[in-house]
């Protein structure tokens, strides 16, 4: 006996098959299996049976042997269950298919819309699946809406529980970067390179940028004609002030871009502790820290050296010379150990004083300089 499948069924599966990027395999082997659990429910035994399937039609017969043991009345029964099974085995094979999609979006920027709220989460219509932004990801000072349309950077495909999430970002740097390549024609074609990004999401970011061809000004590019293309960026991120810096590979060149809008009139780069120790005019100190340290921060987070920064006035300070107020004894105490000084002060007491000749009273005077100094070096230091 053979059932006949319909074939309005049949072109359904077909179509949905191919509008949604499954594989028509899928829905076959599905179909079978579909087949078996009715003939199972039904009459018990399914072993040692066989399915096939016209591709054509979309007749259906059950064979044990090769002999065809489709009972009778079986048709309308097998139908029914097939189409359910197969119907909710298109939706996991489109989840994984969409999954695989978007597992080649991450680390892009990608359109979306706001969904609702669940919780502390937005749930993002990303337009044939949804994405989550969690606290972790969102920009509090933005002020999301329900059906505000944005552009996420998809961050990762994150297990949670049996189903697995398209974690997408607000507030990734890296979200600059994809804005960088969408809105500036020489950073998507690669004549202008975006070094580095440091980010406080919301409210400013610097970023490096160099040429990657001769005779492209890479900051003129990304600024862009009365900071037009920059501005785009500064749009999308809801007012985000964004530094365009020039990247150099001589570090004392770098930092002192990274600290524009401030004037460097002197540097000291010790290139092993990673410090630069900065001279600028005295009235343009505040400028050069920025409001509650904020741009010798970003400076420090975009070239990878501490900063200290300091007016031309004052008498300078290098990381050698903090040496200068500590105790001879102290020292030689610590040579003797094989530690130096900037090393000392980064230890605890426990380490301290397992150190050959270092006693108590060595270490809480080790402490109470190494606090001293600290305080000195926040006064004028922007980290």
């Amino acid at each position: 006996m053979i059932i006949m499948i319909k074939s309005e069924f049949m072109a359904a599966v077909n179509q949905v098959c191919s509008e949604r990027g499954i594989d028509p395999e899928v829905v076959f082997e599905t179909l079978k299996h579909a087949m078996l659990a009715a003939y199972r429910k039904d009459y018990g035994e399914a072993e040692n049976l066989e399915v096939k399937i016209d591709k054509e039609n979309g007749a259906v017969t059950i064979l044990r042997e090769g002999e065809d043991i489709t009972p009778p009345g079986f048709g309308r029964i097998a139908a029914q269950t097939a189409k359910q099974v197969i119907l909710q085995g298109v939706r996991e094979a489109e989840k994984e298919a969409i999954l695989d999609e978007f597992q080649s979006k991450v680390g892009t920027v990608i359109s979306g819309m706001l969904q609702r709220r669940e919780g502390r989460d937005w749930v993002v219509d990303l337009g044939r699946t949804v994405g989550v932004l969690p606290p972790s990801e969102q920009v509090f000072s933005e002020g999301y809406r329900n059906n505000q349309r944005l552009r996420f950077f998809v961050k990762e495909i994150r297990q949670v529980g049996n189903k697995q999430q398209i974690i997408v970002s607000r507030s990734d740097p890296e979200l600059v970067r994809g804005l960088f390549e969408l809105e500036i024609p020489e950073v998507n074609l690669g004549a202008v390179e975006v070094k580095a990004i440091a980010r406080e999401a919301g409210q400013r970011s610097k970023v490096a940028v160099a040429s990657a061809q001769e005779g492209v000004d890479p900051v003129g590019s990304c600024v862009g004609q009365r900071g037009v293309r920059v501005q785009a960026v500064t749009d999308e991120l809801s007012g985000e002030r964004i530094d365009v810096i020039l990247w150099n590979e001589d570090p004392a060149k770098f930092v002192s871009a990274a600290l524009s809008p401030a004037e460097v009139a002197q540097i000291k780069i010790d290139e092993e502790e990673k410090t630069a120790l900065v001279k600028v005019p005295d009235d343009q100190i505040s400028l050069a820290i920025g409001k509650e340290g904020q741009n010798a921060r970003l400076a420090a987070k975009l070239t990878g050296y501490r900063i200290d920064i300091h007016g031309v006035s004052e008498k300078p300070i290098s990381p050698k010379d903090e040496t200068a107020k500590v105790p001879e004894k102290v020292i030689s105490r610590l040579k003797k150990a094989g530690v130096s000084w900037e090393e000392a002060k980064k230890m605890s007491a426990d380490q301290l004083l397992s150190l050959p000749g270092v006693g108590k009273k060595t270490v809480e005077e080790i402490e109470k300089l190494a606090s001293q100094q600290e305080k000195e070096s926040s006064s004028t230091n922007g980290l």
